[in-house]
């Protein structure tokens, strides 16, 4: 039957057609309703349930979070615009001056006197060639190209380690579901050892082992917890408070976009190797400016100088070069250094070609063994040990085996699919240096 609430107050009581039983004091509904809107207020300050953390979401926060791209964005803006700067002509020299003041005499400090005082204004100005200040701005546009080609690479290198934290919390957090189910499943053996002790079926040392069983796969989760709390703090460092909330479902590890061999071009697209090729071109450029400013810049200026009243006023005109008398010993030098050190990183990059192309192959046949031992493990070695076990606990039951056989069935049980789960991690790993041997833009972009 429903119970209407009604508060009394001193000025007026509600309707009477409320029977005087049913209704409640003011102050008892008074804390009622305090009690509901605390509630309410409680459930109005709980924070909602943060949505699965899936890889894809972690590494687009990573990047957004991310200050070495920044860094390397003003870096690329920095060169950019140092490389207009370097394509204009130098600034004019203005000169003003006081040229033959005397400072005895009867006209000392006299400006307008003596016929030889001149008071000037001059304007000088360099005119480099535009060869020469087409090279240096393309030094500069090289160095905005090795500065994107460094992003790149750090992009490449903030996804591969977002990745290897998701998926370290992710395989740790199945580590600790995995050896929670085997103590739950080892602790019943306790009560039948204990069952067994009372019945005068079993000795008393079994429970003791039971019990020892049980404490060793606790210590293991507590390890096992251990780790799992620490690749959290490790995706936190990339992903922030993103990082406390679940994780979503693990992509697929059987294929990878860098499967095949990376050949021809691509091997260009690798970002350390494009960094290299970007340093090389720097090198390259500098070179060219060496080689241009073999090639004198003239300057031209002009001077208008006053005298006294009585004299005329003079303008001079001048041009002047540098003298490069010892060419040989410091422009050429000069010139054969930078050439040297392009050839310098031309070697190191095909040195690292080689490396590269030497690892990835490493990569792909260590990933593609151990998608083999996964299958091997999931079609016999997992049924095969879990078979075992269950006819050991059947025989125990019968009477026909003692508990250390079931004991160390179960110890080989959780010790063959905690190979099964570090097997997994290492495919993980391996199928991480695959996927992200290049950005995934850039790889989105290749297959479009």
């Amino acid at each position: 039957m429903p119970i209407s609430l009604s508060i009394w107050t001193p000025a007026r009581a509600l309707s009477s057609h409320v029977p005087h039983r049913k209704r409640i004091p003011a102050r008892v509904a008074g804390v009622v309703l305090l009690v509901i809107s605390l509630c309410g207020g409680v459930a109005a300050q709980t924070p909602p349930m943060l949505p699965p953390l899936t890889l894809q979401a972690a590494l687009l926060e990573a990047e957004k979070r991310s200050h070495a791209l920044e860094a390397q964005d003003a870096a690329t803006q920095s060169a950019r615009e140092l490389a207009v700067a370097a394509g204009r002509l130098p600034d004019p020299m203005l000169r003003l001056s006081v040229d033959n003041l005397p400072v005895d005499g009867p006209m000392r400090f006299s400006l307008t006197q003596d016929f030889m005082t001149m008071r000037s204004v001059g304007l000088t100005q360099t005119l480099t060639r535009e060869d020469k200040r087409r090279a240096r701005s393309a030094r500069f546009e090289r160095e905005g190209d090795a500065a994107q080609a460094m992003r790149v690479m750090q992009l490449t290198a903030l996804q591969r380690q977002t990745t290897l934290a998701w998926f370290d919390r992710h395989y740790q957090q199945k580590m600790v579901d995995l050896l929670t189910r085997q103590r739950d499943e080892a602790a019943l053996q306790i009560e039948a050892a204990e069952t067994a002790y009372r019945a005068g079926r079993g000795a008393q040392a079994d429970v003791f082992a039971a019990r020892s069983a049980v404490a060793r796969i606790e210590d293991r989760i507590q390890e096992a917890r251990d780790r799992h709390a620490n690749a959290g703090i490790s995706l936190a460092r990339w992903v922030g408070d993103a990082a406390s909330g679940p994780l979503g479902e693990a992509p697929g590890l059987t294929r990878t976009r860098m499967a095949d061999p990376v050949q021809g071009n691509g091997v260009d697209q690798i970002p350390d190797i494009a960094l290299m090729a970007s340093k090389e071109a720097v090198a390259l450029a500098e070179a060219e400016v060496a080689r241009q400013e073999k090639r004198t810049d003239w300057s031209v200026s002009f001077m208008y100088s006053q005298r006294g009243p009585a004299f005329s006023n003079m303008v001079t005109l001048g041009v002047s070069v540098p003298l490069q008398w010892d060419q040989k010993n410091r422009q050429e030098r000069e010139l054969s250094a930078k050439l040297a050190k392009a050839e310098q990183v031309r070697a190191e990059r095909e040195e690292v070609v080689r490396e590269r192309m030497a690892q990835m192959q490493r990569w792909r046949t260590s990933w593609q063994s151990r998608l083999a031992r996964l299958g091997d493990y999931d079609k016999n070695l997992i049924p095969l040990v879990g078979e075992r076990t269950l006819a050991a606990l059947s025989a125990y039951r019968g009477g026909k085996t003692p508990l250390s056989a079931v004991l160390e069935a179960r110890r080989m049980e959780i010790d063959t699919r905690v190979e099964r789960l570090r097997i997994e991690m290492e495919t993980a790993a391996l199928w991480t240096e695959l996927e992200f041997l290049m950005p995934v833009t850039l790889l989105q972009e290749k297959t479009q």
